[in-house]
């Protein structure tokens, strides 16, 4: 470099992308997948705008972050009513929960809901013991017709596989147990609810196939159990302390062991999660009392949540993170409402998410 002359400093303004107009720079994010897009919010403060602006914030890519619930009340019509409650800290979006905006039909069932998608079974207005299934996006509103196999509106359990940052094509799970199979009483498995076969659909194929699940593999999966799609691998957890896979095709891949507490109860706590890049499962026990409860309680309810996380994967290490007391958690409650000491139980608890990058827990009651 020359004596006395300036080196130029290197910076944002003046680059050809800060010449860019508010409406280019939207176009040009928008077409970035949902998880990259994030990092663009971190760019400058004027990238950050342009995802809670009104006027560009439908363009961008969107992902909601909350949960879905029903409600029945016998002196209202309907009786029952969706809800949605965003996750607190995450953002606002206004989400209709009623989800009017899919095609009409008698009555809605969400089955699944994966990666910022919904799969939804839709009962016909012209024949309501026939159904469809509709993958949809809350957030823009998007949605596509999956067409029903011939024994989606008999079967309890079907999910969602779906991973934006590796396709923008998603995959349908049903599991059909040997009753809905169609099995004759002689052939029937001693293992009731045993799934017989996993239907599958690719939007990227466009058709469903199906793989019987082989003789030796005897399991069953609970309706209330939340599936993980991670690396392309769907994971469901069963009865008898297992958690099945399958490929995007139906093959079991392969059942691990998750951890057996004693007085471990099945129901409805027992589940996998996918948070921090790890799976998660959890279950909540009935164990003796500690001295810390005992002094604090005359009731013996020492029943404990907990969470573990599966430390490697291939040789299916279950490594436990959290022991949390049903009793320290809800104390609020019994103290505050003296009628629920005797009625609420851990029956009245279920685990709704973990959430994909933080350590919280959501629980409903």
């Amino acid at each position: 470099m020359a004596p006395g002359s300036k080196k130029k400093k290197k910076g944002v303004k003046g680059s050809p992308v800060d010449k860019l107009t508010d409406d280019i720079l939207t176009d040009i994010i928008s077409r970035v997948p949902y998880k990259s897009s994030r990092c663009c919010k971190c760019v400058s403060t004027r990238w950050r705008d342009l995802f809670s602006h009104p006027d560009h914030r439908k363009k961008m890519p969107q992902s909601i972050a909350g949960f879905f619930y029903e409600d029945y009340n016998e002196d209202r019509f309907p009786k029952t009513a969706r809800y949605f409650i965003n996750v607190p800290e995450k953002g606002y979006h206004l989400i209709d929960p009623s989800l009017s905006f899919l095609p009409k039909c008698e009555s809605l069932d969400i089955m699944d809901c994966c990666n910022g998608l919904l799969l939804c079974r839709c009962w016909k207005e012209t024949d309501p013991k026939t159904v469809d299934y509709v993958v949809c996006n809350p957030a823009t509103k998007k949605w596509v017709v999956v067409p029903a196999t011939e024994w989606s509106s008999k079967v309890n359990v079907t999910r969602l596989g779906f991973d934006s940052a590796v396709s923008a094509h998603f995959h349908v799970f049903e599991f059909i147990h040997q009753e809905v199979w169609g099995l004759d009483e002689s052939e029937l498995s001693y293992y009731g609810g045993r799934i017989e076969a996993v239907a599958t659909y690719s939007s990227k194929a466009g058709v469903w196939t199906h793989k019987m699940v082989k003789k030796y593999n005897d399991f069953a999966i609970p309706a209330h159990s939340k599936g993980v799609f991670f690396n392309g691998i769907m994971h469901l957890a069963a009865y008898d302390d297992m958690v099945v896979t399958f490929d995007v095709k139906g093959k079991v891949l392969r059942i691990i062991e998750t951890p057996s507490p004693p007085y471990c109860y099945e129901f409805p706590i027992n589940d996998v999660f996918l948070s921090q890049g790890q799976l998660h499962f959890t279950c909540s026990t009935d164990s003796e009392s500690s001295d810390i409860i005992s002094q604090e309680s005359s009731e013996s309810d020492s029943s404990n949540l907990l969470v573990w996380f599966l430390e490697d994967y291939s040789s299916e290490k279950w490594t436990l993170k959290h022991t949390i007391s049903h009793l320290q958690l809800f104390r609020n409650i019994h103290l505050g409402y003296p009628e629920y000491n005797n009625s609420f139980g851990i029956s009245d608890v279920d685990i709704v998410g973990l959430p994909p990058e933080l350590g919280d827990l959501f629980l409903v009651l």
